[in-house]
């Protein structure tokens, strides 16, 4: 099955954009420079209606078709953020913001989604209108949330929605994903144990923080398959241990536990919630000390509807050797999910190839995927809304 034969001829163009912005990676909402690639882009493109600041940093862009008869839209989202990791890859456009690192490919889907607008504002081979979406924020700021709540749908009347992941492991050229829950929601949890201190040769006259809090993390462990059924998907991980003591004879005063919970079922976050706090208060309680947690909500389920998922592989199929179309669903977060609760829609896993994992440091964006990310928003659009 073809790669579009434009966007072939423009991969070297394309994978230019996304090393140059490989090299400049910022965090969170401070994409300013990479937002203002993204604008300057979309106008060398002749794209005129361009708005910035949706979402505090995002930027959104309308392509029209050749006609719009059809009265559809629909949206294609890519994430533009950055990750505070120090890159290990010695590549020659390695980042040059020491600390910082395009280590998800965020550079990647941001270069697929303007690859996928120069074709579309050359071609204008559909009927209706196409947004296009730069995100900040993705990591861990909630971005998608805040265009949300900046009113992206409404405002632009986007029906539907589409997003996709570079996934390592997967070969180039293939796609994968599933209708239903794809990526886990993801709640972070604080508890702090609160005791009475003292010296490691009188324990009977302390309140051993580092005790209780032991006991908590594995009662907190007793959830999954004791609280929770087995056969949901809900992972509890417990990821800091810290108490107010450095010194091996000191018994500490306070103990401080930081995790997260994912699952992929929605009703599952409330009770993981109520059982956390319950069992860190309970315990806190029995040894005469006191827990106060503090619970974070993060990112919710992400979930591809039947129907666009079901669209979303027919493109796939029209551009790329292998789909699966059942592949499992990963425990990671996604905040493309708060989308996906405002409009259906679908996330769909692109190969990344044998490389490093996202998030690691000596990961990099395979820039043999360009095409074929690009083909997919073209074909999907294309498919869609069919030129009149």
């Amino acid at each position: 099955m073809p790669i579009k034969n434009r966007l072939s001829e423009m991969h070297a163009e394309i994978t230019g954009w996304r090393r140059h912005l490989h090299q400049m990676p910022e965090l969170l909402y401070e994409v300013h420079k990479t937002a203002a690639f993204v604008e300057e882009k979309l106008r060398s493109f002749g794209i005129t209606d361009i708005t910035t600041g949706i979402g505090r940093t995002g930027v959104v862009a309308v392509i029209e078709g050749n006609t719009d008869t059809s009265g559809r839209v629909i949206g294609l989202r890519a994430d533009m953020d950055a990750l505070p990791i120090t890159e290990a890859t010695g590549l020659d456009y390695a980042s040059q913001s020491p600390g910082l690192m395009h280590a998800c490919g965020h550079d990647g889907h941001t270069s697929i989604l303007l690859g996928t607008a120069k074709y579309l504002a050359e071609t204008r081979n559909f009927d209706g209108r196409v947004v296009l979406i730069f995100q900040p924020a993705e990591e861990g700021g909630a971005g998608g949330k805040a265009m949300c709540d900046d009113g992206l749908m409404d405002r632009w009347s986007i029906q539907e929605v589409y997003g996709l992941h570079n996934a390592p492991g997967i070969p180039v050229g293939e796609f994968a994903i599933r209708p239903g829950p794809l990526l886990a929601s993801s709640d972070e949890f604080e508890i702090i144990v609160t005791g009475v201190g003292g010296h490691a040769a009188t324990p009977h006259e302390a309140i051993d923080t580092t005790l209780v809090a032991s006991q908590i993390v594995v009662s907190l462990h007793s959830i999954v398959s004791r609280n929770i059924d087995p056969l949901k998907h809900v992972v509890l991980t417990v990821g800091t241990f810290e108490t107010d003591s450095t010194a091996s004879n000191v018994i500490a005063h306070t103990a401080r536990l930081l995790g997260t919970v994912r699952t992929l079922e929605s009703e599952c976050r409330g009770q993981a919630e109520i059982r956390v706090r319950r069992i860190a208060e309970d315990v806190a309680h029995a040894y005469g000390a006191k827990a106060e947690v503090i619970w974070t909500p993060g990112y919710p389920v992400t979930i591809n509807t039947a129907a666009e998922t079901g669209y979303a592989v027919e493109a796939a199929r029209a551009v790329a050797a292998k789909v699966t179309d059942d592949t499992d669903p990963i425990m990671p977060s996604e905040d493309f999910a708060y989308m996906l609760e405002e409009r259906p829609g679908a996330y769909i896993f692109l190969g990344n190839g044998d490389t490093a994992m996202c998030h690691h440091p000596a990961y990099d964006f395979d820039d043999e995927a360009i095409p074929l990310g690009c083909s997919w928003f073209a074909e999907l659009v294309e498919r869609r809304m069919p030129a009149a």
